[in-house]
């Protein structure tokens, strides 16, 4: 018999139930980088909107003149200012686009409490393509402002408005799907791989949204808009929202005997005596990392647990209830501060190169992606991290120290030349969005699974929308802040974001404390 070629011995080196988690992996990946590929453009053509009129600013357009011949130019609405794009072009323009970014980040804030409610009591498939089919019409729908010659202010705050609400959709749905298919013990790994999707986001929607910004900016959001719907049409034909709806077998834990009665499947969770015994017997995949609320006991309480767990057979987790869940509020709060500093680097970052670096729209939103850049490393090294210590919230304090005086030079040496600002740039993506990464995947993940939800699995929607609300918030305040603070000068800017990481990790203190404690105590447990 011939031997199989070495592609198809690949292939069938992985199992069934492998391949389904690496689509299901990949798949989600794609779609929530559509969804940050479609918030990305007004970062990037806030440059185009208002544009400075000194004779400075005419010799950047005379030196950016070869690349836009090489381009057919679109003919521009008659009546468009030489300053930018009314009503931007006067000199409270920072104000009016810190209202476009905080009519975004507010609706969003307060969609994404009820965005986790609902979805749990929806398909995520029909719920997250709605939702991607809705982003992609608000999305164009700033972009015809352009086309249609609209100078309404109201019109580009109420696109901003409805896209934050549907954009709520997105989040929740995707970490309850990929918490689903994905156990614990590397969880922190896998989502931060996972999680690069929205820096991937930002970077295709920066270069996207650059490409047409000097000549067309209404194509910097019409594209990004077509491409998230499409990829909605993608989720609706494709996403497996759990494994059991394709007889997928779920990882099992061999500390836990799983038996059917009737229709009803239920779990008996047996004790397990000490942590040699428990890291022995668990998967990896299933092993917790989170440590108990109540103690820091190796030891599971002895008592037997009969829990359902079947995807409907236990009633959706209430708000108050989720709230009560044991490092929620803390992990909320910090992750409030921490996407505060995120997202302005995210809402703001193209407009600061260019009035230090004297750049162009097109070559200041090509330079921010590396801001991105240093996220995908931060956050995959932040999961590594935490992984290999099983102390997350240790991980992102250590990050989030680091962070602030990192923010600091960052002021100082952007303004020293080109390439200081290239390698602060990754330095300081990677230190900003490794905790929010962490956070918003791995711990919500971990929360929403929590063993003193006794295995109700339709919690993790509620969770995650939780933290990630208590997080946007933030991300509203920090873009406001910084059209508000940004007048006085970019420095009053850095101050601001950080004060916003040392509050960050004040909040998480008591769960660091608690950590080396329970470090300390097993590692005396073991020594005895």
């Amino acid at each position: 018999m011939a031997q199989l070629p070495p592609g198809i011995r690949f292939i069938t080196s992985f199992s069934r139930d492998q391949w389904y988690r690496a689509f299901i992996f990949s798949l989600t990946f794609l779609l929530y980088a559509s969804f940050h590929l479609s918030r990305k453009p007004i970062s990037i053509v806030k440059g185009e909107l208002h544009k400075h009129c000194s004779a400075s600013h005419e010799v950047e357009v005379n030196s950016y003149k070869e690349y836009a011949a090489q381009i057919q130019p679109v003919k521009k609405p008659s009546n468009i200012s030489q300053c930018g794009w009314e009503p931007f072009d006067k000199n409270n323009y920072k104000q009016l686009l810190g209202a476009l970014d905080y009519s975004f980040l507010c609706a969003y804030a307060v969609g994404m409490y009820l965005s986790g409610i609902i979805g749990e009591r929806l398909p995520i498939r029909y719920y997250l393509t709605v939702g991607m089919l809705a982003s992609g019409l608000f999305t164009a729908m700033f972009g015809l402002g352009y086309f249609y010659n609209i100078h309404n202010l109201w019109f580009y705050i109420m696109a901003q408005i409805a896209n934050g609400l549907v954009q709520t959709t997105g989040w929740p749905s995707v970490v309850t799907c990929i918490g689903n298919w994905f156990g614990k013990g590397r969880r922190g790994l896998i989502m931060g791989i996972w999680n690069s999707h929205t820096s991937v986001g930002n970077i295709l929607g920066s270069l996207i949204a650059a490409y047409w910004v000097s000549t067309c900016w209404g194509l910097s959001f019409v594209m990004p808009g077509f491409i998230i719907a499409v990829m909605g049409i993608v989720c609706f034909l494709f996403l497996i929202e759990h494994p059991k709806d394709i007889s997928c077998s779920c990882t099992p834990s061999s500390s836990s005997k799983t038996f059917l009665n009737g229709t009803s499947r239920f779990r008996v969770q047996m004790p397990i005596l000490n942590a040699k015994e428990t890291n022995k017997s668990q998967d990896p995949e299933m092993q917790h990392l989170l440590i108990d609320s109540e103690n820091c006991s190796v030891s599971l309480n002895s008592n037997t647990v009969v829990t359902g767990e079947g995807r409907h057979g236990t009633s959706a987790i209430s708000f108050l209830g989720a709230l009560r869940i044991p490092g929620v509020i803390e992990f909320s709060l910090c992750l409030l501060f921490a996407k505060l500093v995120s997202y302005t680097f995210l809402f703001w970052l193209p407009l600061y190169i260019t009035n230090v670096e004297h750049l162009d729209a097109r070559r200041a939103g090509d330079l921010s992606t590396l801001f991105d850049v240093g996220g995908i490393f931060g956050g995959i090294l932040a999961g590594l991290i935490s992984d290999r210590l099983e102390k997350r919230a240790s991980t992102c304090g250590m990050m989030l120290l680091l962070a602030a005086p990192t923010l600091y030079m960052f002021s100082a040496v952007s303004k020293m030349g080109l390439e200081a600002t290239v390698v602060m740039l990754l330095i300081s993506g990677a230190l900003v969005n490794g905790p929010y990464a962490l956070i918003t995947t791995a711990v919500s993940a971990d929360l929403g699974t929590h063993k003193s939800l006794k295995g109700n699995a339709r919690a993790l929607s509620t969770v995650t929308a939780i933290i990630d609300g208590t997080g946007s918030v933030g991300a509203a305040l920090g873009p406001l802040l910084a059209g508000l603070i940004s007048p006085s000068g970019w420095n009053n800017v850095f101050y601001m974001l950080m004060v916003a990481d040392a509050c960050a990790l004040l909040f998480l203190l008591r769960l660091i404390q608690k950590e080396l404690r329970c470090y300390t105590d097993h590692t005396l447990f073991k020594e005895h």
